[in-house]
């Protein structure tokens, strides 16, 4: 009897430095997977790469792929980059603007809109990094008083710079990431939509709307969106 006493400690024993081994193994995947991401977000040095800036390279010479269609930029936040636009809406998910792999993905278009931003909505995503890289500070701006401070931006259309606009923050919303007046570009009911959930009221003004959508948590089924004017 004492020998199986013995015989059922050891096995405990064993099976306790497995559990924490695996929880020790499990910590550390997290803690690479955590820098890994950060380390491959996109950081200032694409700023090189911004068409008009001072001393950018030539658009001939910038690595960033074709599929570049414009560089949004929002004072006062992290939200500095090019906006790139595929086939679909998942090309440019998990694919930096240079054409490789990342899990940080980039800002894309929706496929569905004018590369030009020429239609009256255009919808742009990107994801929701820590300290707010890409389009992790939307969150930010469902508080009047950030969005109030932080309402001016540019928009720098294509790798050439062939047109600059100003843009006007307006409004944001959290809505759920099925919400097809806010989806779908194309259904004309986006200034309904606005005014109905936000209280904004759009009133006569034509200037086109630029969406910018983020998860608003992870794994979850709602959209933090904010919502531009073009300004001609």
């Amino acid at each position: 009897m004492l020998k199986f006493w013995k015989q059922l400690n050891i096995l405990y024993e064993r099976l306790l430095l497995i559990l924490l081994f695996s929880v020790f193994g499990i910590v550390l995947w997290c803690m690479y997977d955590n820098w890994y991401v950060f380390s491959f977000t996109l950081d200032g040095k694409i700023q090189r790469y911004k068409p008009g800036s001072p001393g950018a390279v030539a658009p001939e010479e910038s690595p960033i792929s074709d599929d570049m269609v414009a560089w949004i930029t929002i004072d006062g936040t992290n939200i500095d980059y090019p906006v790139m636009q595929g086939r679909d809406n998942v090309r440019y998910l998990n694919t930096d603007p240079f054409g490789s792999y990342s899990l940080t993905g980039s800002i894309y278009l929706d496929f569905r809109n004018s590369p030009d931003f020429s239609d009256p909505y255009s919808l742009i995503y990107g994801h929701h990094m820590e300290y707010g890289k890409m389009f992790g500070s939307l969150d930010s701006f469902l508080n009047p008083a950030y969005l109030e401070q932080h309402k001016h931006g540019e928009l720098i259309i294509g790798k050439d710079a062939s047109a600059i606009y100003s843009l006007e923050v307006f409004a944001a919303l959290r809505v759920p990431a099925n919400d097809e007046s806010v989806f779908d570009p194309g259904n004309g009911r986006i200034r309904e939509t606005i005014t109905s959930r936000n209280g904004y009221k759009t009133g006569n003004r034509d200037e086109r709307i630029i969406g910018l959508s983020t998860c608003a948590e992870a794994g979850g089924l709602s959209r933090t969106v904010v919502f531009c004017y073009i300004l001609e």
